[in-house]
């Protein structure tokens, strides 16, 4: 059932509720039973209902919290979550309680209706979103976000008339970083395992960066290099197993992800190819991890702690009527051993 504008006096009539019942149940206040509060909140997504949050005077600082909406990006798998995005729960909790904050850390499905949810339920004063999935339907939430006038900022990329705020990383001077490095060392032949499509508009930046490097350096990419992946070891070391089925000549890999580099390290192991004697390897994110594997991986450091002092601040600044300016975060090259030392100009 859709209503053009629904109102919680429509949601009441359905329930068999007062109106006073509706706004609890949509607080999620513990005076409104469990079963009640549910099946009201059902109605309240199923109607598509948002709270006008200047008509209705919306809670600021009545509950002190900070939901933060990290997504499931596994589809509901016994995969790990991003490490990435789980390195920086420390440090947004942190932040936020210097702030004077509680955070709500919940785990979405990219399909849910969580916009409606949290819009409705009232369980937060302002959002956090870590991940995405394919951002063109990310988008499309987040527009809804908007129009609900809902407090919310993203970690993600800077797209022109992105709705909302956002924090991120400028990742195509990170992509840059990584390829000028590995060309610098006389690597010639660099293949990308990454995605690059409008769905994942950081990744299609990080190539970007890539490419930028190839032509100041007056290098031609070779398509054949070029890899499309989803974020996993395995992924990670099922396209490095193509690429060297392939015959393909290549020298460095630069992997757009952290967990992808790993995952390639090991395809080259398994095949008898050293790291980084035959093939330099260069990842992206600086998770945990990166600095453990052997050898210990070169990588583009996102600082998570830098990450998380922005996003607290700038959600922190939107529940207090100061909207913050959506803003890149510098990368910085961490060069451990998968690189290697330079070796000059490489015949080719």
């Amino acid at each position: 059932m859709k209503l053009a504008n629904p109102t919680s006096r429509d949601i009441a009539e359905i329930a068999g509720v007062s109106q006073a019942t509706v706004s609890r149940a949509l607080r999620d206040s513990p005076l409104v039973r469990k079963e009640t509060r549910e099946r009201i909140q059902k109605i309240a997504r199923d109607l598509n209902y948002f709270v006008n949050r200047n008509a209705a005077g919306l809670r600021t600082h009545q509950s002190n919290t900070i939901a933060l909406l990290l997504f499931d990006e596994t589809g509901g798998t016994d995969a790990e979550i991003n490490p990435f995005f789980l390195s920086m729960l420390g440090d947004i909790t942190r932040s936020a309680a210097n702030a004077g904050y509680d955070v709500l850390v919940s785990l979405q499905q990219l399909h849910a209706d969580w916009h409606i949810e949290y819009q409705a339920s009232h369980r937060a004063d302002g959002l956090i979103l870590l991940g995405y999935g394919d951002y063109r339907e990310y988008r499309e939430k987040l527009a809804a976000l908007a129009r609900a006038n809902t407090r919310f900022i993203i970690w993600g990329p800077a797209v022109d008339d992105q709705p909302g705020h956002s924090f991120g990383c400028d990742n195509q001077d990170g992509g840059y970083q990584a390829t000028r490095h590995l060309i610098s060392l006389g690597r010639r032949d660099i293949a990308l395992i990454g995605a690059r499509s409008d769905g994942a508009p950081e990744m299609a930046d990080r190539y970007a960066g890539y490419r930028k490097a190839h032509d100041e350096a007056g290098l031609a990419i070779n398509p054949k290099l070029l890899r499309r992946a989803d974020n996993s070891e395995d992924v990670g070391y099922a396209q490095v197993g193509e690429l060297i089925d392939s015959g393909e000549r290549f020298d460095a890999i630069f992997a757009v992800t952290d967990l992808l580099a790993i995952g390639a390290m090991r395809a080259l192991k398994d095949s008898g190819r050293t790291v980084p004697d035959d093939v330099s390897v260069v990842g992206f994110d600086d998770v945990p991890l990166a600095a453990y594997v052997s050898p210990p991986l070169t990588t583009v450091q996102q600082n998570t702690r830098l990450a998380s002092e922005a996003l607290v601040d700038g959600i922190v600044g939107l529940i207090e009527g100061k909207p913050p300016e959506s803003a890149l975060m510098a990368p910085r090259l961490v060069v451990r051993d998968s690189c290697g030392a330079s070796r000059g100009q490489r015949p080719r």
